[in-house]
This record gives structure tokens, sequence and C-alpha cells, in this order.
């Protein structure tokens, strides 16, 4: 096919633009053969005509189609040419928001200025692993890759990051370097990974500024060799750099800065370790303000300090060496404000005490004379004098700048070497990768001797990435076995000759620095004669003799000649630099130059002008000789390192990363095509394009190319070989053959093809919806009318009707509104009137009362004025009194002074006599003398009282103790005299109150007799007012009803949301203490295996080295430290004493750290352990609690509410039973005396009296019957003592009914009463003890609370501390918490024995008595409370002989031969399939019963112990295998479920059988080993996800991603050079099919071991919590899968999912839950996404993905077919708005790595243990049943 036949109408393509580079056009009209041009419409509408180049007629490049654009690799294009690659850059930045793109072996980087969430840990386990072409692009994908290619091929990696200045060398070569550091980790604990990473900022802060381009530009080269040992761990690395830019140090242009350690020092120049730098603002420095901006936006330059003093100390350089350093930059600082001024024309000076240059000479140690003169002065020498000449001004101000930057150049490299040292490790380096970080070509306004070098570094760089890239093509079609033709590619030798070779550029400046008076001018004559007739790629500038041009790969660039030859020789005073050696105070600065050379010109002599004056000191010889040395060029240096790095380069695979900047003005996610097309020319990407379209650009294997264009085959056409199926379709679609070639497993195309392929494609698929759209739009118009038909006769059915109706209801309102209108004008008319009425009053009434008020106002004034005046005028009165009070006072005051000055006056005059002295003196004396006698006797009477006090101390202890004793016997006689005093008393009051109770009935009698007449009277109003208060009561009782029924149903809701919280709460607060516990103990193993192969290389470094890795078993664990032997603690202690030597030549402080750190998690793991149980303990309780009170209050308030209406109820059917009795046998006899005693009345009293004090004995009988039975349960009586309780209400009953006598009947009823008190007293105890109790759990959960809390903050404390003091702070709050621990713990020991020992005593007094008694009769007659206490009279009990104990005896020698046939050697398949499940766990459990049984610590413990470290021994081995893991998983629990099962514990022994409990341990209580196998089955379970993880792993994307399950459905897109895996089923490709066999077979493994069903589900959970997570991370780091067809797929295999999920009954284990982020990832893909209705439904559908997500699925959503459309910028925006409120991590991918907390329900077993026999087949018989 002709190429213009593609140029049809509608053919969209790329014309040239001077704005935009490229514009997008659409031809309106076919080309023909010999048209002159082109009809074209532009994008906006725009008519053009196009015309062609007369001379070539090329036609302009066609446009790729929609579905194309965007793709990750720029070689999958149809057509590939600039403006197709300019364009699918632009689109992925700007709409997709995607900065890296493939383009062949390149990665495209376009710096987006911006910080995107795309480079944290979870990016780079999602990349770890992955085949390059598997992922969307990413540096980690290059990085992985050359990781990958390190391993596979034993082959040294280079990645070359390059790029202009501002484009993201340096962030990508720093992201490649952390995922080393984080994929590989560290040979050793040495932390190397981290050294490397903090070289970063070391090397920034040194090398790196802000330019008008970049705000962190490396202003140097450098390549990193990160070394790595033969398991690919990093062991170190090395760097080189290449042509700092030392100009800098002394200028910078505007809107630039110097370094940025500069700008750091002087912002930390407040510190007080920085004032004796004498530093103050940047500005005040003349190196640091020449750019006029000091100040980075976003960048806090005291903190960056802070970062490179850490990294200073990170790797190895102390606190005095950086202080050095800081000093050498602080002096240069100073160096630079050092004024110089004129003397002369021919001469300078500096000014004398010029306070800079006092400031540098203290810094470095130098005098100030000396620097001084060699400043302003240089020396000269001849061969037989020296000469001091003197410098002008500006000569000795560029002299002082040279100085400067020799100074900075020298540090720089000491900080280079130094952290090489640090990088550097003992470990022989197997392989490394280099990271080039080097300048991109660079091309300004005025180029010198700096954009020189680093043009040529890329011209090198260039020709090697042209061989690179012409190889792999080459490679390519030779594997595929297809015609080779030779592809001519741009080969820059030539340019690369013109610069290096001999009589080149370098050449000619080298040779003219070796000339005395060589000069820019003479070398560019040089150049002019010597290269500009001989070579095409020199020129002259046609208006300039100091310049040349250079004609690069990338573009013309014109150099100016001036300072070449001054910054190839790069010299510096001589003299200065001897003055800074003789340094004495600065040992930093003379290491610096220890190994300096001469500083000369190469001719020892430098051109000035000005006199010379002559020095009379003769040369010394040594000098001479040195003279003639001259140091190599910078030129010669650069050219040699540039050699030895492409030998480097040469020597390795390389990987090429091309930086791009988008804008030069630092926008995010703005797009200049302009720079963008100059950088993509500069950096050899479109030489790449350029190289691949001369070939078969566009590759796809058989099977892709089948299953794209099925459509455009007929069924003939389809045969079983697909190979010949394309063949015979590509014949028949492309007529020339030259256009396709035919590999061995791929077909390959010419440029355009796969466009003409889409093309008939789209034309096929247009003309089939066309026919599908006719057929169906003439069913809908069809339908659409019959339903309008019938719409229009309903329509004017109901209109008639409606009309009919209008018109009743017009008449109607009418009328109504005529009689409205009447009564609303007089209701407004009479409102009119009301409202002036009121207005008139409110007026008079206000009028009134302000008149009213001034009257007031007025007389209340001129009483306050009254009052005022009255208090004023007493004021002034007392005023006055006080003054003359307070002179009066004054003048007594002055005269007693005088008076007492003359007093004064007389004593002293008297004082100073002699006579008076002694007699002083004297009475002085005596009174000493008296004072030291009764000294004297005072001791004396001490002593013999002291002697007094000790007898009666002695008397009065033993006299004490007597009278104690005495005391307590008369306290107890006291108190038994007391009780029987009040007793007496008690009666005696008694008696009396019974004597006044009997007159007052007696006095009742009589008045009964008269109530009775008026009772007749009475008795009719009573009933009325009973009737009305019985219709009340019931009205009453309906309202209680409905009140209690509303609360209680109010109460019960109240009560379930608050426990439902709660439990809420409680549940998410355990399962964050049980994953941070289980977490810990993940660490703990890790650290475990660690510290083995520690120790294991330890050992193997003291023998002989043998190659490869072995690892030993890890024998020790925190938890089983306390149970381990001590002959086994001694050998470790012999061990690592014998090994003391070998670890300390190795590491010893690592190994220190290590054992600190095992030390910590210890007790972290013992701390978070009790606290896991304390949290799970206030649960239950808590909730217990919350059910008991709730039960209780509800229960409470209905039982009293139905207990008080039949209270009710029955007193009132009671009165009126009784009242009409009483009304007939009083109206019965009118006659008779009423009240007589034998009358009828009083015989129904009496009735009624007796009726009552049955009533009382029957409630009395009951409320005895409720204390005997409170009683018996408290003191556990006696069967005989029972019954005499029992009987005890019937006596009482047969004596209350012979009491005939009213004083009897009332005795009883106080005896009723006091019963009742005392009952309701014991009531009150119980409720007391149970609010103590409940308030004394209350104050322990809120200690747990503060416990917890105070935990928390000194977490949090400790996190803020420094790593030291986190460890010391943490191992000081641990110390004290374990010494409270230990002490509360001795405590309950020390209770624990005594109530051991009172047990052991009753258990020999039960054991004698049943000896006596026999074992029969013990049986019967045993109370239940002694069966409690008795755990060991089983032993004593006859057994018959077959009659097992299910136990099982064995040797202490056979623990080792048991452990290694049950455990360490046992097959789990063979054991799962032809045995009970859990067996090894019961023979464990057996054996343990028996050493229970003859009571052997030490037998338990080491049983124990061996049983734990084997499990861990065979997991360590096998750790890889499912079934072994599954296997060890189910006998673990089990192990630990018999444990419980058969501990003793009421709390697990609910569900067992008489003889299980029998089976219960006697001895010991192993709750603490429990927890210790707890924690070994969580190991276990994390090693059995762990494994399923490896194994699901590889699966799940080609599973569930790429496996095509609904055929037909995804389209193919054709792939660039880094092909993916295909879509389509090959043979091997894991399919949805194979993870479901795998889930099943991993569900049957655990079914056939017995695993627990909870944990079952746990671990089905985890497993499709593992697929949906790495399942959805792949889709949002892959573009190719975002579409609709495939998000059809993913619902499809995830309904699978769900139906194995439904087989299995599993669906409530929660697992479905953990695919909703996969379900509505893939819902997003299917769902409309234009309108704002569809951005409301989105946001409420993902739930369950984060804003983050949602975004990326949106920006990767990509079409596979012309038919679907691109999701608009405006909608992501949308989005994005209305998410804007959603409080979530900004997290984009899934943790894979998380593990949900699992837990152990108790499971315990129905198998007896007698009933289970061993098999032959395991090798264990000599153990023996019991």
């Amino acid at each position: 096919m002709a190429a213009s036949e593609l140029y049809t109408k509608c053919a969209r393509v790329w014309i040239p633009d001077v704005e935009e580079v490229w514009k997008s056009a659409e031809l309106i009209k076919d080309y023909k053969n010999g048209d002159a041009s082109l009809q074209l419409m532009l994008e906006d509408g725009t008519n053009i005509d196009h015309k062609l180049d007369p001379k070539t007629k090329n036609l302009p490049y066609l446009r790729n189609p929609d579905i194309l654009v965007g793709e990750n690799d720029l070689t999958a294009l149809s057509y590939l040419h600039e403006p197709a690659v300019l364009h699918n850059l632009k689109v992925r930045f700007i709409d997709s928001k995607l900065i890296y793109t493939y383009c062949g072996i390149v990665l495209v980087a376009i710096n987006p200025y911006e910080t995107l969430p795309i480079y944290g840990t979870d990016i780079i386990n999602a990349y770890s692993g992955q085949n390059m072409g598997d992922m969307d692009p990413h540096i980690f994908a290059v990085a992985e890759e050359a990781y990958k290619q390190m391993a596979r091929d034993e082959r040294n990696q280079s990645i070359i990051v390059s790029g202009e200045s501002g484009a993201g060398k340096t962030v990508s070569a720093k992201y490649a370097m952390r995922y080393f550091a984080t994929v590989s980790g560290s040979a050793s604990e040495a932390n190397v990974e981290e050294k490397v990473l903090a070289s970063n900022p070391i090397m920034e802060a040194i090398g790196n500024a802000k330019t008008t381009r970049n705000d962190n530009s490396s202003r140097f080269g450098k390549y990193i060799e990160i070394g790595f040992d033969t398991r690919f761990r990093i062991i170190g690395a090395n760097m080189r750099t290449y042509l700092l830019e030392k100009s800098r140090v002394v200028f910078q242009a505007d809107e630039e800065r110097n370094y940025h350690i500069f700008y750091q020092l002087c912002a930390s120049s407040h510190l007080p370790e920085f004032k004796n730098l004498k530093l103050s603002s940047a500005n005040d420095f003349l190196y640091t303000r020449q750019g006029r901006s000091p100040v980075i936006d976003g960048v806090d330059d005291t903190k960056e300090l802070c970062s490179t003093r850490n990294a200073f100390s990170l790797l190895g350089i102390n606190e005095s060496y950086q202080k050095g350093l800081f000093q050498v930059l602080a002096a240069i600082l100073h160096l630079g404000n050092v004024e110089i001024k004129d003397r002369d024309s021919d001469s300078s000076i500096i000014p004398p005490n010029n306070r800079h240059l006092t400031a540098f000479c203290e810094l470095v140690g130098v005098t100030y004379q000396d620097m001084s003169q060699w400043l302003c002065h240089r020396k000269l020498k001849t061969a037989t004098e020296t000469y001091i000449k003197p410098l002008p001004r500006l000569q000795a101000t560029n002299a002082r700048d040279a100085l400067s930057k020799h100074i900075y150049a020298k540090l720089f490299n000491w900080i280079v070497e130094h952290v090489n040292k640090a990088l550097i490790t003992n470990v022989k380096q197997h392989s490394f990768i280099g990271v080039l970080d080097i300048y991109g070509f660079e091309t300004f306004e005025i180029n010198s001797f700096e954009q020189f070098c680093i043009n040529y570094a890329n011209e090198k760089l260039q020709q090697q990435f042209n061989m690179h890239v012409f190889k792999l093509e080459q490679e390519e079609y030779m594997k595929e076995q297809i015609p080779w033709t030779l592809i001519d590619f741009y080969d820059n030798q030539p340019c690369i000759n013109l610069i290096e070779a001999k009589m080149g550029i370098l050449d000619l400046l080298d040779e003219e620095c070796r000339m005395p008076r060589g000069s820019d001018d003479s070398w560019a004559q040089k150049l002019y004669n010597t290269h500009l007739k001989t070579c095409s790629l020199f020129e002259k500038p046609r208006m300039s003799n100091r310049a040349f041009i250079i004609q690069h790969f990338a573009d013309k660039v014109e150099y100016q000649c001036d300072g070449f030859l001054e910054k190839n020789k790069d010299t510096v005073n001589e003299e200065q630099i001897n003055v800074l050696k003789a340094s004495k105070k600065f040992d930093l600065l003379v290491e610096l130059f220890q190994d300096e050379e001469k500083a000369t010109s190469p001719t020892g002599q430098v051109p000035g002008t000005g006199g010379r004056t002559r020095l009379s000191v003769k040369p010394e010889k040594s000098r001479e000789t040195s003279s003639r040395e001259h140091k190599k060029t910078v030129g010669c240096q650069f050219r040699n390192s540039l050699q030895m790095l492409m030998d480097t380069l040469n020597a390795t695979t390389p990987h090429y990363v091309r930086c791009i900047k988008p804008n030069d003005f630092k926008l995010a996610f703005s797009f200049d095509p302009k720079r963008a097309v100059q950088q993509l020319r500069a950096c050899g990407v479109l030489e790449t394009i350029r190289i691949s379209a001369a070939g078969f650009p566009s590759r796809w294997t058989y099977q892709e190319f089948f299953s794209r264009y099925r459509v455009l085959m007929k069924q003939k056409d389809v045969l079983p070989d697909k190979k010949l199926t394309c063949r015979n379709v590509l014949e028949k679609l492309v007529q020339d053959q030259d256009k396709y070639q035919f590999g061995k497993t791929k077909i390959f195309f010419r440029a355009g093809q796969v466009a003409y392929l889409e093309k008939l494609r789209a034309d096929k698929l247009r003309a089939a919806c066309i026919r599908i759209q006719k057929t169906i739009r003439c069913w809908l118009a069809r339908k659409k009318y019959l339903r309008k038909r019938n719409a229009a006769i309903t329509i004017q059915r109901f209109t008639r009707g409606y009309q009919a109706r209008c018109l009743a209801k017009f008449l109607r309102r009418t009328q109504a509104a005529t009689i409205i209108q009447k009564y609303q004008r007089m209701c407004v008319e009479k409102k009119r009137y009301r409202q002036k009425q009121a207005a008139a009053l409110a007026m008079q009434t206000i009028l009134r009362a302000y008149m009213a008020r001034q009257k007031y106002q007025a007389l209340l004034r001129e009483h306050k004025a009254v009052i005022i005046q009255k208090h004023v005028r007493g004021w002034l009165a007392r005023c006055w009194y006080k003054r003359c009070l307070v002179s009066l006072v004054y003048l007594q005051c002055c005269f007693r002074r005088m008076k007492a000055r003359r007093e004064l006056k007389k004593l002293k005059i008297e004082a100073r006599s002699v006579e008076h002295f002694k007699k002083l003196n004297k009475g002085m004396e005596n009174k000493i003398m008296q004072l030291q006698r009764k000294i004297d006797e005072q001791n004396k009477d001490n002593r013999l009282i002291s002697d007094r006090l000790a007898g009666l101390e002695t008397s009065y202890t033993a006299e004490s103790e007597r009278m104690r004793g005495e005391l307590g016997r008369l306290r107890g006689v006291e108190e038994d005299a007391k009780n029987k005093g009040n007793q007496v008393n008690s009666l005696l009051e008694e008696l009396e109150k019974l004597r006044k109770e009997l007159s007052a009935t007696q006095q009742e009698k009589k008045t009964i007799e008269d109530w009775a007449q008026t009772y007749r009277d009475e008795m009719e109003k009573m009933v009325s007012e009973l009737k009305d208060q019985n219709g009340s009561l019931k009205k009453e009782k309906d309202d209680l009803n409905r009140s209690i029924q509303e609360q209680s149903q109010q109460m019960t809701e109240k009560m379930a949301r608050l426990i439902a919280e709660e439990t809420q709460q409680l549940e998410t607060d355990l399962n964050e203490e049980r994953s941070r516990y289980q977490n810990l103990l993940t660490e703990h193993l890790r650290l475990e295996e660690k510290y083995d192969d520690l120790k294991e290389e330890m050992a193997l470094s003291s023998n002989v080295s043998k190659p490869g890795h072995r690892r030993t078993d890890s024998t020790h664990s925190s938890n089983e430290s306390e149970y381990t032997y001590n002959s086994e603690y001694a050998e470790l202690e012999e061990g690592s004493r014998a090994a003391e030597d070998v670890t300390r030549g190795i590491d010893t402080p690592l190994t220190l750290k290590l054992q600190k750190r095992l030390t910590e998690l210890e007790q972290e793991k013992q701390s978070l352990r009790n606290e896991l149980e304390n949290k799970e303990e206030q649960f239950q309780r808590a909730r217990a609690r919350d059910d008991a009170e709730f039960k209780k209050a509800r229960g409470a308030e209905l039982e009293y509410e139905s207990l008080k209406r039949q209270e009710l109820e029955s007193e009132n059917k009671k009165l009126r039973h009784d009242l009409a009795e009483m009304r007939q046998s009083l109206l019965g006899h009118p006659a008779t005396g009423a009240g007589a005693p034998g009358s009828p009345a009083y015989k129904v009293l009496l009735d009624q009296l007796n009726a009552s004090c049955e009533e009382l004995e029957v409630r009395k009988e009951e409320v005895l019957i409720l204390r005997s039975q409170l009683v018996s349960q408290k003191e556990a009586m006696q069967h005989k003592d029972e019954k005499e309780t029992m009987t005890e209400p019937s006596v009482y009953v047969e004596d209350v009914s012979k009491l005939k006598d009213a004083d009897e009947i009332k005795q009883a009823y106080i005896g009723l009463k006091d019963t009742n008190r005392l009952l309701e007293h014991q009531l009150q105890t119980q409720r007391r003890s149970y609010d103590n109790e409940v308030e004394a759990l209350r104050g322990e959960l809120q200690n747990v609370k503060e416990e917890n809390n105070r935990q928390q903050q000194l977490l949090a404390q400790n996190l803020q501390l420094p790593p030291e003091a986190r460890i010391e702070a943490s191992l000081q709050h641990e110390i004290t918490r374990l010494t409270n621990e230990n002490l509360d713990l001795m405590e309950q020991l020390e209770k624990q024995d005594r109530t051991i020992r009172k047990l052991k005593k009753q258990l020999k007094v039960y054991s004698k008595r049943i000896g006596e008694m026999g074992a029969g009769q013990a049986e019967g007659q045993t109370s239940p409370g002694q069966m409690v206490d008795e755990p060991i009279h089983p032993v004593n009990i006859p057994r018959r002989e077959k009659d097992f104990q299910g136990m099982l005896e064995y040797k202490k020698e056979d623990e080792l031969k048991l452990v290694k046939n049950l455990i360490l050697e046992l097959k789990p398949r063979g054991v799962a399939v032809n045995l009970i499940p859990g067996l090894p766990a019961y023979i464990l459990f057996m054996c343990l019963r028996h050493a229970d049984y003859l009571n052997d610590d030490q037998k338990v413990r080491t049983l124990l112990t061996s049983t734990i470290n084997s499990i861990k021994k065979i997991l360590k081995k096998r750790g890889d295998d499912f079934e072994t893991v599954s296997f060890w998983l189910s006998n673990t629990c089990r192990f630990l479920h018999c444990l419980k099962q058969y501990s003793g514990d009421p709390a697990f022994m609910k569900h067992n059988s008489q003889r299980q409990n029998e089976h219960s341990l006697s001895n010991f209580d192993l709750a603490e080993y429990r927890q210790v196998i707890s924690d070994l089955a969580i190991q276990i379970y994390q090693q059995l996800i762990k494994c399923m993880e490896n194994i699901l792993q590889p699966m799940i994307v080609s599973g569930m991603l790429e496996h095509e399950t609904i055929q037909g459905v995804s389209g193919v897109k054709p792939t660039g050079l880094r092909k993916r895996t295909s879509s389509i089923a090959d043979e091997g490709t894991d399919t949805l099919d194979s993870i479901l066999r795998q889930l099943s077979a991993f569900h049957s493994t655990m079914c056939q071991h017995g695993t627990d069903p909870e944990l079952i589900k746990q671990v089905v959970k985890q497993q499709f919590y593992i697929i949906g997570a790495v399942t959805l991370n792949n889709l949002l780091l892959r573009k190719d899968m975002c579409s609709w067809s495939k998000g059809m797929q993913i619902r499809y295999n995830v309904s699978q999912l769900e139906e194995w999920l439904r087989d299995k009954g599993l669906m409530t284990c929660g697992a479905k839950e953990t695919l909703e982020p996969l379900i509505q990832a893939a819902q997003l893909l299917q769902v409309k996404k234009k309108t704002d209705e569809d951005a409301e439904a989105i946001c409420s559908m993902c739930l369950a993905l984060t804003t983050a997500q949602i975004v990326k699925v949106l920006n990767l959503y990509t079409p596979v077919n012309e038919f679907e459309e691109r999701v608009s910028v405006a909608f992501i925006r949308t989005i994005q708005t209305r998410l804007r409120d959603r409080c979530e991590t900004p997290q984009l991918l899934m943790d894979t790595k998380m593990i949900y907390p699992v837990t152990f329900p108790f499971n315990p077993s129905s198998l007896a243990l007698e009933t289970i026999q061993i098999p032959t087949s395991l090798n264990l018989g000599f153990l023996t049943r019991v």
C-alpha cells in the first residue's frame, strides 16, 4: 500500500507551527499524486492551504489514532516521529499527570515541579520483583531492571541520568539509590544503606546551588558505585566527582545563589557553637549576596544544616572535624569581604586591622602580616634571584578569589574522600550498580570553558548511547531471524576527534598554556589555522576573532575564548598556600594541603606590568627542582577522568534516564513544547525514535495479532495454526511485503502499518455498529410511536374530564369568594378601629409614665445631693482631726528621741570605762564556772537516767507483753459482758414494750366495740369512695403500664445502642493491641533469625571461610527464656565467652546493640501481652456487667410494677369481701348486741384477725425458707442440719395454729418483724458488698486506662527523644515496671505457697479419712465441697488393668527420640491422610499429663521446651512448604486447646465429659506456657500467610488482571519495545481457575489437618485481602489495565471468587468485604464519567477507595477502542472538589504486607484421650499407655 493512500479525507496530520512547534490539522479533501498543496482544517475550525515543498514533495507527518495516544512506550506508536513523541508526552504529562514514559530503552522523566505521592515504600514494594514492562513507567522500574539483571546475568550495571539543569537529575538519582537501599538491605547491621542515602544531603549542601533554572542544581557531576555482595545486599559505595563549578564560590549571577552550605551557616550563626565563626546574615558577605536571592521559598536553611550535620555524624565525621570544616567555610566568606585598595597604579594594599582579614587569620591560624603581604604581592623566581612583585588591585582581587576557589575545591575533595572512606567496607565486593548524575547538554548566550567540558562529556555519552541502541536493535532482529539491513545513524566520532584528538582543541589549549606568554587570542588563532578549513564541524563567527563554533550532536554552540587559558591552568599564588600550610593551630587546613603541588603557571612566571622589587635571597635547589614540575591542566584531568568513566560504562550494562524540564518558570504541570523539543533533540530520545523508525518499530506476537484483528478475518481464513493464519491475512490486507516481516515469535511492521490496520479494523467495526444502530433505532422508533398514540388517547380522555371539573369548581369558587369578601371587609374595618384605639391608649400611658419618671428622678437627685453633702462635711472634719493628731504624735516622738539620745550617750561613756568592763568580765567568769558545773552534774544525771531507762525498757517490754496478753483476755471478757448486758437490756426493753402494747391492745378492744357501731354508718360512704378509687387505680394502672412499656422500650434501645458502641470500641482497641503485639512477635522472630545468622557468621569467620550461606536453627526465644535449661544457659554463656574474641574483631557494638534491642523487645512483648490480657478481661467484664445491669434494671422495674398492680388488686378485692361480710352480719341481726363478745360481728372480727395471723405466719415461713437457703449456700451445712432447717417452718406453723391468746399473736407478729429486719439487713449487706465490688472493678478499670494513657504518653515522649535517650528512657521505664511486677508476683507466690501448704495438709487429712472409711463410703458420703478440694484422690481408687487414664509414659532419655520421630522426621502428608487430625498434639499432651501425674517439674519443663524448639526448627527448615506449616499450625492450636481443656479451669471445662474432667492436670498450672504456645501459634500463622502469599503472588496479576476470562471482551493494544505479558492464555500462564484451584488446595489441606474452622475463616480472609490488594495495586500502576472491558473482567473474576466462598460455606468470614475496594475500582471503570450527576454517583459509590486512588484510576482510564471516550480533566477536578472533605490518609496503594490480627477461639475436643491408639508407623514403641 502506498503511503499517499493514507492521506484521505478526515485523515489527521501534523504541520509545523512557530508557537506550538507542531499543530494538528485534518484533511478536508483527498490527496492525489501531483497535488501541490493540501486542503486542511485546524482544530479551531480554520481552513488553510498547506503548500508542499516542490523539490522534496514530502507530505506532513500523519497523526496516530486516538487509542494509541498516551501510551507508556513511545515505540508503541504506529507513526514514530517528532510531533507524535511530543504530543504523547504532553498528553501523559498534562492530562494524566504521568511524568514517566518509556522510549525504547530510555526512561523519559519530566519534572512536575510538584511533590507527588509515588515514591513511598509501598510503591517500592509494588515494583520489586516485577518485569520492567509489566508496570507503568517509573524510575523504580529502571532500578529494579538494573538490580535484576545484576543478579541474573552476574554483570555490573549503570544507570545514566542526564538532562539540563532543573530537569530533576539529582532527584531521579536519589530515588534510584533509595530503591536499592530499600529492596536489597545491607549485608550487616552497620546500616550501609543509610550511609549511602546520608551522603546525599552532604553532597547537596557542598555541591548544589540555586540557579535561575533550578533551586537545587548540581554544580558537579558524580558517579556513585553501589557495591553488593554475593547475595546482592548493599555492602558499600564509592563516589567519583567531575568538574566542580569553582567559579560559583566567588561569583553568582542575578537570582542565583552560592553553594547551599554557606547560607546554612549564615542562617545558623546565632547558635552557640557557631559564635566563634563571627558570621552574620548572608547579605553581609560578598560571596553570598551577589545573586540578590539569599532565600529559597519553602527551604529552612537552619533545618537543612541540622540534616547535614546529622549526615556527617552518620558517616563517621566527628564533631571536631565538622567544626574544622565550618571554620574553613566561614574563613572563605571572611576572605571574600577583605577589601583591597589601590596604593598606586601598579600596587595595592590592605588597610591595617581589617576586620574580615583578622577573622580569616584567626579561623585558619595564620599571621595577619603574612596573609596581607601575599594577598597584595607575588614572588617571581629566576635562575639566580627571587623577586617580589606588587600586584595591582584588580590582580590582587583575582588572586584572593583564586585562593578562595582553591580552598573550597580542596575542601570539597576532602569531604568526598572521607565520604568514600565511610562507605567502604571490608566485605569483598561482588558486583556494583553505578548511578551517573551528570550535567546535560548546555548552551547559553555566553558559553565558556565549563560549557565546553560539559558538552564534550555529553558527546562521549551520546556516542555510547547510540552504539548501545544500535546493538540492541541488531540483537532483536537476529534473535527473530529476520533479514538485517544496516541502519544509518548519526556518529559523532568526528566531533569527539575535533575535541580530544592530537592537535585537537584540548591539545592546542594545553600547548598554549605551556607557552611563556600564551593568551586566549593566540590560542584562538591557532584553532582557526588548524581546523577552520580541515573540519566541517568547526566554524568561525563572522563578527568575532575571539570565539569559535562547534557543531555538536544536539545543536551548534558558540564558545567565547576569554578565560579558557586561566580556567585550564587553575593557578593560585604559591606563597599564599605556603602561608596556609604553616598554620600550627588548624590541623585540618594543613591536611587539606598536605599533597599540594605547585600552583604556578606551567612556565613558573606570570605576565604582568609594573616594577619589581629585588629580593636578596637566593632560591633553594629543592625549590628549583619543584618549579620545573608542572601539574596537569584541568582539561587534561577532565579528559582522563571522562575516559575512565567511559571505560566503566562500557564494562557495564547501561540503563538510561533522560530528564526533561517542561518550562523555565518552575510551574507545576505546565508544558512548553519549544523547550521540550530542544531537550528531546539534545538528550537523544529522538535519535532513538529515528533508529527504531528506520527498521520495524511495531512488533506483535502472533497471538496478539490474531486476537486484535480477528474481526478482519472470515471464518474460512481461521486455521488451527495461528502463525499461518496471520500470514494469510496479512498477505491479503497489505500488498507490499516489504512493510512487514515474519519472525520466529513476532510480526515486525514498518512505521504506519499498524495505523493502517487499525483504520481497517475501525472501519469494519463502524460498519457493524451502523447496522446494529439501524435495527435498534427502527425498533425504538416503532415502540416510541405506539407509546405516544396510547398516551394521546389517554390524555384526551383525562383532559375533557378535567375541563368539566374545572367549570364546576369555578362556579363554587365565585360564590364562596363573594361571602369571603363580605366577612373579610368587616374584619379589616374592625381591626383598623381596634388598632387606633390601642394606639391612643398606648400613647397616653407612655406620656403619663414619662411625666411620673421625670418627677421621681428630680426627687431622687435632691435626696442624693443631701446625702453627699453630709458625708463630705463629715470627711473634712475627720481629715482635720487626723492631721492634728499626727502632728501631736510627731512632737512627742521628737521630744522622746532627744531624751533617749542623751541617755544613750551616758551609757556609751560608762561602757568605755575599765572598771565597768572588769565588773562585767568577772560576772561572766563566775557564770561560766557555774554553767560548767551544772553541765557536769547534768551529764552524770543523764547517765544514771539512761541506765535506769534501759532497765525500765527491758522490764517494760516484758511487762507490756504480759499486759497485752492480759488486755486481750480482758477485752474478750469485756466484749462478752457487754454483749450479755446488751442482751439483757434489750430483753427488758422488749418486755416493757410488750406490756405497753398489751395494754394498748386491751384499750383497742374497747374502742373496737364503739367503732363497730359507727362503722355501719360510714360503710356506704367508704364503698362509694372505694369504687372511685378503684376506677382511678385502674386508670393509673393503664397509664403506668403504658409508660412502663415506653420506658422499657426506650431503655432497651438505649442500652442496646450503648452496648453496641462500647463493644465496637473495645473490639477495635483489642484488634489494634493484637495487631501491635503480633507485629512485635514478627519483629522479634526476624531479630532472632538475624541474631542466629550473626552467630553463624561469627563462627564461620573464626574458621576457614566457605562459600555460600548457611543458617543455624533458632533455639532461643524470648518467651521461652524462662523455661530453658540452666545447663543450656551456661553453655550459651561459655559459647559467648569463647566467641568474644571473634566478635570483638567483627562488630562488637552491633552485637551489643542487637542484644539490647532483643531485651527491649522482650520487655515490650511482655508488657503488651499483659495489656492484651487486661484488655480482654476488661472487655469480658464490661460486657458481662452491662448485660447484668441491663437485665437487672429491666427485670426489677417490671417486677416492681407487676407486684404493685397485684397488691393493689388483691387488697381491693379483700376489702370488698370483708365489707360485704360485715354488712351481712350487722344487718342480719339488728336487735342483738352488735358489740358483744359472742355476737356475730365479734366473731367476724376474730376470723379476720385469725386470717391476718395466718397470713403473717405464711410470710414468716417464706422468709425463713429464704433465709435457710442463703445460710445453707454460705455455710454448706450437712444433710442433717438441712433437714432440721427445712422442718423448722412447719414447727412454727403448728405453734402458731395453737396460739389463742392475743399476747401470743402479738409476739408472733414481732418475731416476724424482726425476721424481716434481719433479712433486709442481709440484703442491704449483700448490696453494699456488690456495690463495693463494682466500685473496685471500676477503679481497676480506671487504673488500667490511666496506665494505658501513661504508657502512650511515655511512648510519645520516647519517640520525640533521640535514639540513645529513647533506649535509656524505655529501659529505665521497663526496669521500674518489671521491678514492681516482680514484687507483686513475689507476694502472690508467697500467698499461693501458703495456700498450697494448707491444701496439702487438708489432702493428708482427707486421704486418711478415705483410707479408714473405704473408697465406696467415701464416694457416697463426701460433700460436693470436698469433691472439689480433692484433685488427686483418683490415684487411690483401684483401677482395672485395661482402664487406661489417657497418659503416655516415656523415659527421660527417650525425650530426644520422641521429639525427633514425632516432630522433626514426621511426614505431614501420611499423618493427615491416614490418622486422626491433631494426633501429634494429643500424643504430646498425653506425655505431658504423665509428667504432671508424676509431679516432675523438670520433665514438664524440658518436654515443653523441646517441643517448642523442635517446632521452630522444622518450620525454619521447611518454612516454604505450605503443607508442613499448615500441619504444625493445626497441631499447635490443638495442643493449646488441650492445655486449656484439661487445665482444671471451670471456664474451659463446660463442654467436657465426666471422664475428660478426670483427666485434668493436677499438679502444675501451665497458664504461662499457654501464652508461649499461643505466641508460637501466632508466628506459625504469620509464616503460613507468608507461604501462601509467596505461592499466590505470582498468580494474582496474571489470573485476575491479565488473563481474559471472558474471551473477546478485552482488546489487545499494540505494545512497544518493553512488551507486557499477553492477556491471552498461553501455555503455562496462570488463570483465574489456577487461583481457585490453589485456594481449594489450601482449604482442603487445612481441613485434612483438622484446622479449627474459625482459624480457616481467618486464613481465607487474609488470602482474599492479599488477592484484592495486589490486584488493586497493579491496577493503579498499570495504565493499560484501566479500561471499561477490564472492569467487566475484574467483576466477573470477583464473582467467581464469591462463588467459591459460597461453595465452601465461608461467606460469613469477612473475606468478601476485603474485596470491596477492588469491586468499587472495577465499577469505577465501568460507570459513566461525564456529568456532575456521574461525579456524585462515583463519590457515593466509592467509599472503600481513597481520593488518591479514585483520581489515579480516572487519570489512568484508557480507551481500548475508538468508541470509548477519555475522562476529561474538568471531570477529575470535579471529583477532587467533592472529595476534598474526606478525612483519610493520602496513601495510594494498599498495604500488601498487612496481616489481620489472629485469634484462637477455644475449640474443645470431644475425643477421649484413653481411646487414642498410636500407630506403629510413627516409631513410638518406647511410649507406654498408662
